[in-house]
């Protein structure tokens, strides 16, 4: 189905792969952490294979995501990976709370939509966490709600969050737009009758997008605002005239002049 800029009144924005660059977050703490060993690899720099590492876990990590909240363990869980994170951070090994890294015009991007609509964050990330990366960016004023994973008693893929972010923006969740990098994103959102976008910043291909629902599949969060209220950032590698073409991927005719 073709977005429908018409039905929406609110935004909800997953954080890693979306707003945060995950991937090279995950990178740069492998080859971190395999700096003892570089003698192995070209040049003696092991940034290459950890990309490579990195880049091939995804689309399985994206299937085994929901595992633990099925189960009912993620709470437990979630308390042992912030142990075991914090323990990593005090050897040395991994990235630091201050090492978050930011998309490419992430901010101007969640700073020029909290004009029109109300945002929400809704996250699979802990809390310590998701406030810990909005504070080094100081994204946190233009949100008028965060949700993590502990927020309900059911994380992303299920709805709960998504459902519960629009209560409280005091809208439908027919009228919200989840805006993910992964399925797991793509499903919470279609299953609380959002619509939804998907990113290639982070976990998810275009394919894996699309099967899981997507309305519409942009290179990146800083495409957002000219989808939805046409103006355009200029990024690295775009052309100067680029701002000129409309973004019609998967908008149906006769809503491109909207917003």
């Amino acid at each position: 189905m073709p977005l429908e800029l018409s039905r929406i009144r609110a935004l909800c924005f997953d954080v890693d792969g979306t707003l945060s660059d995950t991937d090279d977050a995950w990178v740069y703490a492998l080859a971190h952490f395999l700096r003892v060993v570089r003698r192995l690899f070209p040049d003696g720099d092991p940034s290459s294979f950890s990309r490579w590492v990195v880049m091939g876990i995804e689309s399985p990590a994206n299937f085994i995501y929901g595992i633990p909240d099925r189960l009912h363990i993620d709470a437990p869980l979630e308390k042992l990976s912030a142990s075991f994170s914090s323990t990593l951070s005090r050897l040395g090994w991994g990235v630091r709370p201050h090492q978050y890294w930011l998309i490419p015009q992430a901010r101007q991007t969640v700073e020029t939509l909290s004009q029109r609509y109300p945002l929400a964050v809704v996250s699979a990330r802990n809390a310590r966490g998701t406030l810990a990366f909005l504070s080094q960016y100081d994204l946190q004023p233009f949100f008028k709600v965060i949700a993590t994973s502990q927020t309900c008693s059911h994380t992303k893929p299920y709805p709960d969050p998504v459902l519960w972010a629009a209560r409280q923006m005091g809208v439908p969740p027919q009228a919200c737009l989840m805006i993910g990098d992964s399925t797991v994103d793509i499903r919470a959102g279609k299953a609380a009758g959002a619509q939804a976008v998907g990113v290639l910043s982070g976990f998810g291909s275009e394919h894996e997008l699309r099967q899981a629902g997507a309305d519409l599949v942009l290179p990146n969060v800083a495409m957002l605002p000219e989808v939805l209220t046409g103006i355009c950032f200029p990024l690295p590698g775009r052309l100067d005239d680029a701002c000129s073409q409309p973004v019609t991927l998967g908008v149906a005719q006769g809503e491109q002049e909207m917003g």
